[in-house]
């Protein structure tokens, strides 16, 4: 038999084999669909959508730092902080009387469980919880026993800005189950669910309720915090089934998705200074007792908080301080993640630790340079030199505001640098000096009073770096005694710094 007939043989032999795999295959992709999981024709890695824009008009980017999939049989603690690990709690042990611990929480066939039970033998934390006018002892209600366990889990890192997405059902349980994410100064609940509540009241969670609120923490953190929020009336019980459930938080505006399809919007024109949601935050999935909707009983119980999948979307930036955006417009602190999180930070903490870093701004320079809320070209703050009056004077060679080190991380290359100016009427300082630390590169704004008064306006300065930034680079903003007049200096404010590549 010739090679060509023994190929052809081999051939018509192994084809129906093919064949069947290939079946095979398509069905098991098909299988998935639900999940809306499609394979790129370019690269075999798995393309996943928000339910809100299924062909991806938008342009999102997964951010799979902070997606999950719930995939294998345990939970990625390089993504996810389980609270009670190694006796160690972020921020709270939980709503008491309920009490997070970890062995509630387990990954099974795709789906992320977060359990509640009755743990009569569980050894409750020895202390109280004070949430407002509810103070409640871990493991007791009312001076009763109530030996209920919880679970939750806390996301590794933060992101500013996306589309945020679970396919999730709630526990048959008067227990919460909860989709929500904190930051310096706010918190967004996407959803707080309860499928089984004891007391019915009006403004309470019933069984067919989404409700989503935005909390401010900003000092002083005195409760109510609620700043805005939206409940959704279902068309089913919660813990029936899985439903997806998303928000798209913008720059300046916040959009309510159910299975894909638009519920409610908020937008920073109509909340003004409400509008709290300007800093990154991290993702919280967990259960609660709220005790005013009722108690769960033993008999409910085990129930179960289960999670299909949490996905993060965001849009590509050029701006290459984008992920710093919140701090190089003033509004928060700059993270430094590869430090872990305190335990004890709370959102409100305007306390520098090695995790969060805030504008540097010198016990003389204070009294020239504040960051001040309710004048911005974005977010809700801007960093304000604040002038002085006729009879007075700068009293200081120059007023400077400084990053902390590190705060900078650019490569080497020919870049654009801008700012927004609000400038009052007055004289007015002529320039403002920006300084970027390590490789040294000095960028002077010049001509100030040639441009318009009382409206933001952006300015920019080319500049080249032949190395990239060093592990202390930063960046420093002067004004100087030399470029002000002697007397009678007006106000202006400064915002959204950013950096760019620029072709020259």
């Amino acid at each position: 038999m010739t090679v060509k007939k023994v190929c052809n043989l081999v051939f018509i032999l192994i084809f129906p084999i093919l064949l069947i795999i290939g079946c095979k295959e398509n069905n098991r992709e098909t299988s998935t669909s639900d999940k809306k999981v499609e394979l790129s024709q370019s690269s075999n890695l798995r393309v996943v959508t928000p339910a809100s824009d299924p062909d991806n008009k938008e342009g999102w980017v997964l951010n799979e730092e902070i997606s999950d999939e719930f995939e294998g049989t345990e939970l990625d603690t390089t993504k996810w902080f389980v609270q009670g690990q190694n006796g160690n709690y972020y921020i709270w042990k939980g709503r008491a009387p309920s009490q997070y611990v970890p062995h509630n929480v387990s990954v099974e066939n795709g789906i992320l469980k977060l359990k509640t039970q009755w743990e009569p033998d569980y050894s409750f934390a020895k202390e109280s919880y004070a949430d407002g006018a509810h103070v409640d002892t871990y493991g007791f209600h009312e001076g009763k026993p109530l030996p209920v366990t919880t679970a939750a889990i806390v996301g590794k890192k933060r992101f500013l800005n996306g589309y945020m997405e679970v396919k999730s059902k709630a526990p048959e349980a008067a227990i919460t189950a909860a989709f929500w994410a904190i930051g310096y100064e706010q918190e967004l609940d996407v959803y707080e669910q309860m499928g089984v509540p004891k007391i019915a009241k009006e403004g309470s969670i019933s069984k067919n309720t989404n409700r989503t609120a935005v909390h401010d923490w900003s000092p002083p953190a005195v409760r109510p915090t609620k700043a805005f929020g939206y409940d959704e009336q279902l068309p089913y019980v919660t813990s029936d089934d899985f439903h997806v459930y998303g928000v798209e938080w913008g720059e300046a505006y916040l959009n309510i998705y159910r299975d894909g399809k638009f519920v409610h919007g908020f937008t920073q024109d109509e909340l003004g200074i409400d509008w709290v949601l300007n800093n990154p935050m991290e993702i919280w999935l967990d259960s609660e007792i709220f005790k005013w909707l009722g108690v769960p009983h033993k008999e409910e119980l085990p129930a179960t908080f289960e999670v299909e999948y949490v996905r993060v979307w965001q849009k590509p930036s050029d701006n290459l301080l984008a992920k710093d955006k919140a701090f190089y417009g003033f509004e928060g602190p700059i993270l430094f993640e590869n430090n872990p999180r305190p335990f004890n930070m709370v959102p409100e903490d305007s306390k520098p630790n090695d995790y969060q870093k805030f504008w540097l701004i010198d016990k003389e320079s204070s009294k020239y340079f504040q960051i001040t809320e309710g004048h911005y070209a974005s977010g809700v703050e801007s960093l304000q030199f604040l002038g002085y009056g006729k009879n007075d004077s700068l009293k200081v060679s120059k007023v400077v505001a400084k990053t902390p080190e590190g705060a900078l991380r650019l490569p080497s290359g020919d870049f654009k640098l801008s700012i927004n100016l609000w400038l009052n009427q007055g004289r007015i300082a002529d320039k403002i000096y920006v300084t970027l630390g390590n490789p040294e590169i000095k960028i002077v704004f010049d001509g100030l009073k040639k441009l318009p008064r009382r409206q933001w306006v952006t300015v920019e300065k080319k500049f080249s770096r032949l190395e990239a930034s060093t592990n202390n680079d930063g960046m420093v903003i002067e004004i100087r005694k030399e470029d002000l007049p002697k007397t009678r200096a007006t106000n202006l404010f400064i915002d959204d710094i950013e950096i760019k590549k620029s072709n020259k």
